[in-house]
């Protein structure tokens, strides 16, 4: 019908002045138009000029319709669309017929559209905030010293509009170290402390953190290491999701995650105070942290303070069960031949709870007392159980005057007693069952002078039973002593220097002996680092 019109306006055109010019004779084949082929003539250009108007309000009806049910981005429309001028119509003796407005770019039906998604800092319209506290590192309005006016904690973010998007940071940290000790990988508890003189790559991790949909989040750090012939491994360190929006304050995780158990051990070796692990954690948490695939419950309380308790099951099998279901180095584990065994019911996963309760002193001041236990079977026999009970205590002063977070004082203490009954092992083959009954604990103070300067200082303390049977280097009781200074040029790097003195005291199997150690850590992020709990 469109295309009709301009040609029938342009034959009424032509044919009009024929029927009003002079009588004059004219030489034609072509029979001369009446008054009554004009007039046929031009109630078909009214009908067609009737039925564009008709079509033309379709239009319109259709975009408010669009618009209101916010599908106008779903409905693959571009973001600037215009409807396509008619030919002719601007010759046509139709009035008022003009082109339909275009569609308003910055309505969020258009900016929160699924099919073109933003690829940017932040996310589309309509999406969580990744700006939050929660997620970043640090608020938005910490602006690059460039002078770029764009924010330096902006994540890397993979948006896909609606209710999700993903976060991605790379974290590099890195150490030359150097030691009295040849085998510092004996003296250093950690898997991700430094391991040999020298370089150390022992934790290049990649973070991803994320809304799956309005239930759920998603958070996954995969880490690499490099062991000390620079060969590459890999690990999942943590990945779950858990719930967003629970009803009575609850929250459910599910997946691979670190235990809360204590202060230090949920928290990620880049985001440790110290170079290295305290002794206590290393060796009684295991090397790698307690973590493991399992699921959580966790209820905050409503009482005026914060208060939260958390419930935990965990598999607890292997490096990552340490004091658990862990088969050792081998097979051996404190000299028996571990069972490595399936599990066999409820009593053989590592079951984690927490209580932990954080009062503000004054505007300034704050403080955090929690208790934890873990309680499973271990691999030494079969019946042999593992019990880890731990308090920790958490003080930290803030200036009301503070700028970036500077001037501060954080005091931390960590304490844990672990009863391991250490079983005869596969067939009876070892001598004796023993029951260990070890204790430990750390302390340590960081003072933030200056602002991007924090100095600290640390002691250790491990009291391991002696044992007449067990000749593990592991079983011997030690202390340490640590500072440091560290230098944060941004949030995104940190140099870090720290000494360490070792006693390691002797027992029925190995002497006594000091080492001192010297580190120079270095730290790199790219993109915003999700925050820790606090």
């Amino acid at each position: 019908m469109l295309a009709i019109f301009p040609v029938s306006a342009a034959s009424a055109q032509e044919t009009a002045p024929v029927a009003s010019s002079s009588p004059a004779p004219t030489v034609s084949n072509a029979t001369p138009a009446t008054a009554a082929d004009v007039e046929a003539l031009r109630q078909q250009v009214q009908s067609l000029t009737e039925t564009v108007k008709a079509l033309q309000e379709q239009v319109k009806d259709q975009q408010a319709a669009l618009e209101k049910a916010n599908l106008t981005g779903e409905s693959g429309l571009p973001q600037n669309p215009e409807l396509p001028p008619i030919a002719g119509a601007e010759n046509s003796p139709a009035p008022g017929a003009s082109t339909p407005p275009r569609f308003p770019t910055e309505d969020t039906s258009v900016v929160s559209s699924t099919t073109a998604p933003a690829i940017s800092g932040t996310p589309a319209l309509g999406s969580f905030p990744t700006t939050d506290t929660s997620v970043v590192t640090s608020t938005p309005e910490t602006i690059s010293s460039t002078g770029a006016g764009a924010s330096l904690t902006q994540p890397i973010t993979i948006a896909g509009g609606g209710k999700n998007y993903m976060n991605i940071s790379f974290d590099g940290l890195f150490a030359l170290a150097y030691s009295s000790a040849t085998d510092l990988d004996h003296i250093e508890v950690g898997d991700h402390d430094p391991q040999q003189r020298g370089f150390n790559a022992r934790n290049i991790e990649l973070a991803l953190d994320g809304a799956v949909d309005p239930y759920f989040e998603g958070f996954a750090n995969i880490v690499f290491k490099l062991d000390n012939d620079n060969e590459t491994e890999v690990e999942v360190e943590e990945a779950f999701m858990q719930t967003t929006n629970l009803p009575f304050n609850l929250q459910l995780k599910g997946g691979q995650f670190f235990a809360a158990f204590g202060r230090l051990n949920p928290v990620h070796p880049h985001a440790w105070d110290f170079a290295d692990a305290p002794l206590v954690s290393g060796l009684f948490l295991g090397p790698d942290g307690l973590r493991g695939v399992g699921a959580q419950i966790s209820w905050t309380l409503p009482l005026p303070w914060y208060s939260q308790l958390i419930f935990a099951g965990q598999n607890g099998r292997g490096g990552t069960g340490f004091s658990f279901r862990n088969p050792g180095d081998d097979g051996i584990f404190f000299d028996r031949v571990t069972t490595d065994r399936e599990a066999r019911g409820l009593q053989d996963f590592v079951w984690i709870p927490r209580w932990e309760n954080s009062v503000d002193l004054s505007p300034t001041q704050v403080v955090l007392a929690g208790v934890s236990g873990a309680f499973g079977s271990n691999e030494t026999g079969a019946n042999s159980r593992t019990q880890i009970y731990g308090g920790d205590l958490f003080y930290k002063w803030k200036s009301s005057h503070a700028e970036g977070g500077f001037p501060f004082v954080k005091w931390q203490t960590e304490a844990m007693y672990r009863h391991f009954e250490a079983g005869r092992g596969v067939d009876q083959s070892f001598p004796v069952a023993e029951t260990f009954h070890d204790w430990g604990m750390y302390s340590q103070v960081l003072w933030g002078f200056k602002k991007g300067w924090v100095a600290g200082i640390r002691g250790d303390y491990l009291h391991m039973t002696d044992s007449k049977f067990t000749d593990d280097d592991e079983r011997q009781t030690r202390s340490r002593i640590s500072a440091n200074l560290t230098w944060y040029p941004t949030e995104f790097s940190k140099l870090r220097l720290q000494y360490n003195h070792d006693f390691l005291e002797e027992n029925f199997f190995l002497s006594d002996r000091e080492v001192d150690s010297l580190f120079l850590q270095f730290e790199f992020i790219l993109g915003a680092h999700g925050a820790h709990k606090f």
